[in-house]
């Protein structure tokens, strides 16, 4: 699991929506699913975004998708995440909570070659990631 100890709020928001642009990729996100998805972005951050701080964090998101897509907030990405370790971070904890569930999904196979496409991280990286995931 990578440790995001030392990555900055900017750059660690970007990852969390990462996450969150996976959680919605099959099309649910039920309350349920957002509990989990809560707990463990407080558990990857050591709390550091938690409670208030990270419901006003998702409903920005969720704003930002609804206002111009989730293609172009993956897009958004790259630049928020400037190396290509936290470009793979974002991925691989992204595919993580897509297959939390113990199935991937057709959209969110898709989801994961748009992300590593506007992340610019190679297919068959992305790919070796989901298998490392799903084992």
């Amino acid at each position: 699991m990578p440790n995001l100890a030392d990555v900055d709020d900017p750059k660690l928001e970007a990852i969390i929506e990462a996450m969150l642009l996976a959680a919605h990729a099959d099309g649910e996100f039920s309350d349920e699913e957002r509990a989990h998805f809560s707990a463990s972005v407080e558990s990857l951050t050591d709390r550091r975004v938690s409670g208030e701080r990270l419901q006003a964090l998702l409903a920005r998101i969720e704003a930002s998708v609804a206002a111009e897509g989730a293609l172009a907030r993956l897009r958004g990405l790259k630049d928020r995440l400037p190396t290509p370790r936290l470009r793979e971070t974002a991925l691989e904890l992204a595919v993580r909570l897509m297959a939390a569930d113990g199935i991937v999904r057709t959209s969110e196979r898709e989801l994961i070659l748009d992300a590593a496409d506007a992340l610019e991280i190679d297919r068959d990286r992305a790919a070796d990631l989901v298998k490392s995931v799903t084992g």
